[in-house]
């Protein structure tokens, strides 16, 4: 078997997780599989290695850039199913993945799509630290917002969010230019406010989405209830399609693709004076924890010289 070396994507601490996630996992035709691991010690330090399925195609944000920078509906529909079995699998093992996107879902030659990266993966109801966010912002769930809560649920607003940003080419939630982190916050977890679900989807689409996008986590509907829903059952075919797709929904409008990482997003920590620490109108628990999140002084990702790189 010959191995294609990949690009340096994280350190230790993600890259260990990642490995004894998917040893619990075990096998499933929507999760990529890792065949090992070792160091190497090379003359840039010392390296964690993953051996995991090279995905020949790329990931579905490479694939979407390449078909005119979003899909049709047929397409989100068939990448839409494949990752909710995906997690349907992830979830039925009590684990939650905490960070679907388009970059973390991987394609092949023969058509498999498959979830990718699972170094934020947990265990369901595990404790997050008090003012941790998990995963991507733009994907964030409110629930995870407010209460710092991060259970099942939040893979599904995740899908919603990834399901929007195909249709559409550019992110679930519609923010403006200079947008900083505590904006989206407020914005994702203050009042009734839900992503904008696309005018030009089908109707059962709409009702699809809005089965994710329900602000309560409890009224969300599961992976597995939503591979019945009749959006994923209409037309339905489940022949493998090989990759590169022919369809393609070309446009000239700008569109924008999410963050690669969870620390990828402009303005991390907010400057923005508006909102004051001693502010008397900041009461809510809600926000309070916005407040926190945002205007904590942010950490120092540099490489420390005990940290291992990971690829």
């Amino acid at each position: 078997m010959e191995w294609v070396r990949g690009e340096m994507i994280g350190y230790e601490s993600f890259g260990t997780n990642e490995k004894q996630v998917l040893d619990q996992l075990g096998s499933c035709p929507q999760i990529i599989r890792c065949f090992g691991d070792d160091y190497s010690v090379e003359s840039r330090g010392k390296f964690y290695n993953l051996f995991l399925e090279y995905a020949d195609k790329g990931s579905l944000a490479d694939h979407i850039k390449r078909n005119g920078g979003r899909l049709v509906e047929s397409d989100v529909k068939r990448f839409v199913k494949s990752i909710l079995r995906g997690l349907n699998f992830v979830h039925s093992k009590g684990f939650v993945h905490y960070d679907v996107k388009l970059q973390n879902v991987l394609l092949f030659g023969n058509g498999d799509v498959k979830l990718a990266d699972f170094g934020l993966a947990k265990r369901n109801g595990g404790k997050q630290g008090r003012f941790e966010i998990r995963g991507t912002p733009l994907n964030i769930a409110p629930e995870s917002v407010n209460g710092n809560v991060y259970d099942f649920p939040v893979d599904i607003w995740a899908v919603g969010c990834v399901f929007v940003e195909m249709f559409t080419g550019k992110p679930a939630w519609n923010l403006k230019s200079g947008t900083n982190i505590a904006d989206l916050l407020i914005k994702i977890g203050v009042g009734d406010e839900l992503p904008e679900i696309p005018r030009k989807l089908s109707e059962e689409g709409k009702d699809f989405l809005g089965k994710c996008f329900s602000k309560d986590p409890n009224k969300r509907w599961t992976a597995e209830k939503l591979l019945d829903h009749p959006f994923m059952a209409a037309d339905d075919d489940e022949t493998t399609v090989p990759f590169p797709s022919t369809s393609s929904q070309c446009c000239s409008e700008e569109f924008s693709v999410s963050p690669r990482c969870p620390f990828d997003f402009s303005d991390w920590v907010s400057t923005d004076e508006s909102i004051s620490r001693e502010d008397p109108s900041v009461v809510s628990s809600a926000l309070n924890r916005i407040r926190e999140l945002a205007f904590d002084e942010a950490p120092n990702w540099g490489v420390s010289g005990s940290w291992i790189s990971l690829r």
